[in-house]
């Protein structure tokens, strides 16, 4: 593309097509493009705002080019509709000049329809379009957003775009007040939280390390569930020292407590960070197994045990569904696969790729894992069952049933010792929410099985 663009909205516009014409996802696309665009800080931040933002608000967008468009807003050309999706983002979403927004879309939607081969006469036609309707949606700013009314599940999944389904879930699960918000949360950027690996540093050097490089940090904490001692929020990528993973999905390996010298089994443990935050607050001492069903993925396990200096795992190729697991151990964690609704700050495309099938489908599978790990348990034993996703029946419903399948298991009363968490539908177990607790939307139940 020509210089007239600037390599973050190059950037942007190039995700925003691959992943709604390739369906590739957007994250790891991300990562890659920026990387051949040889981004700086300063581009890179715009570029992952601009990305993150305009494929998040594709409902939104979709909607009003619909509004101002009339019949031919269902007829848009591709080319087009990724620079009418990234200019409507920037126009009504972010604090761009409007010129700025404008006139960069209709350049992108001019060459992006001659890059498909299109004659001159459509790229010309398509870019005017994309004018027009940026154009006065800059002039009508007020009252397209005044349209958008969340008073509805329907309106809420417009207006904070979402599909509707997911829209009507939160809405009987949370109530109408905890849907809007956990809606308009997530389409804020996600926390960037690390957790100081404790085998290689001390949390406070690190952060006063990264303070006198004129990085902004918060913590590390008081040692809260959610305001932990080895945690920091930072802006910059992850060393062996410090370990991307959100306060949320720090709490779980809290709760779950592993300590020196225990036999520990983390089950579904790619890509391996809690791995490493169970090592670590085990001092590296005693045996922890971690299972992973992708070879991929394991193969992820194993390397960030070795940067992270962890010696007391080991990596093992197997289905948790299906594997002999053995038994005995001291703790165990399951963090099974599920619907990732509680991380779609992060993943911005992942709630075009969810639906209600998913939702089911996912339930019965953690089911017939957290049965199978439950009888792993030694007596007395520990087990976390954690995901990051808000959906009752992948959370509630499967950790509430438990005691239907394994007699010999109770449920610990997760939400009296932590009243601000409680899940609503079950308040033996926790589960965070974004709006409220600013971190990945985790899930947690705890079950000890009984001497």
């Amino acid at each position: 593309m020509s210089a007239a663009v600037t390599p973050p909205r190059r950037v942007a516009y190039e995700i925003l097509r691959r992943t709604f014409e390739e369906g590739a996802w957007t994250d790891r696309a991300f990562a890659a493009a920026a990387v051949r665009a040889e981004l700086d800080q300063r581009e890179l931040a715009q570029a992952r705002r601009l990305t993150y933002g305009s494929v998040q608000r594709r409902g939104t967008s979709d909607h009003l080019v619909r509004v101002m468009a009339g019949r031919r807003g269902g007829r848009v050309d591709a080319a087009a509709l990724a620079a009418l999706r990234l200019g409507l983002y920037e126009l009504l979403f972010s604090e761009t000049a409007d010129h700025a927004a404008v006139d960069q879309a209709v350049e992108l939607a001019k060459q992006g329809t001659r890059r498909s081969g299109a004659p001159g006469g459509r790229a010309r036609a398509a870019s005017g379009f994309v004018n027009a309707l940026l154009r006065r949606a800059a002039a009508e700013r007020d009252e397209l957003l005044g349209g958008l009314d969340d008073s509805t599940p329907a309106g809420a999944a417009t207006a904070h775009s979402y599909p509707e389904w997911l829209a009507r879930m939160w809405w009987d699960e949370l109530g109408e007040a905890e849907a809007r918000a956990l809606m308009a949360a997530m389409n804020e950027p996600a926390e960037a939280a690390f957790r100081v690996n404790t085998l290689r540093a001390v949390p406070a050097t690190v952060a006063a390390e990264l303070r006198a490089a004129g990085v902004e940090v918060t913590g590390p904490g008081a040692g809260s569930l959610l305001d932990p001692a080895d945690g920091i929020v930072v802006a910059t990528a992850a060393t062996g020292e410090l370990v991307p993973q959100s306060r949320g999905s720090q709490a779980m390996v809290a709760l779950l407590d592993p300590q020196p010298g225990e036999r520990v089994l983390d089950l579904c443990a790619g890509p391996g960070i809690k791995t490493t935050a169970i090592a670590a607050r085990m001092g590296d001492r005693g045996e922890i197994a971690s299972i992973e069903a992708d070879a991929r993925r394991a193969a992820e396990v194993a390397e960030l045990c070795a940067r992270a200096g962890v010696t007391c795992g080991r990596v093992e190729v197997a289905d948790a569904t299906e594997a002999d697991l053995g038994a005995g151990y001291d703790r165990i964690l399951l963090d099974p696969p599920c619907s990732d609704l509680g991380t779609l700050a992060s993943r911005p495309d992942a709630r075009w790729r969810k639906s209600p099938d998913d939702v089911e489908r996912l339930a019965a599978l953690q089911r017939r894992m957290l049965v199978r790990a439950a009888r792993a348990l030694a007596p007395g034993g520990t087990l976390v069952y954690s995901t990051c996703t808000i959906s009752a029946a992948e959370n509630e419903g499967v950790a509430g049933a438990l005691g239907d399948y394994v007699e010999a298991v109770e449920a610990d009363e997760l939400g009296a010792a932590h009243p601000p968490l409680g899940a609503r539908r079950d308040p033996r177990f926790l589960q965070l929410l974004p709006q409220r607790d600013a971190t990945t939307g985790f899930f947690c139940a705890r079950f000890r099985r009984r001497a």
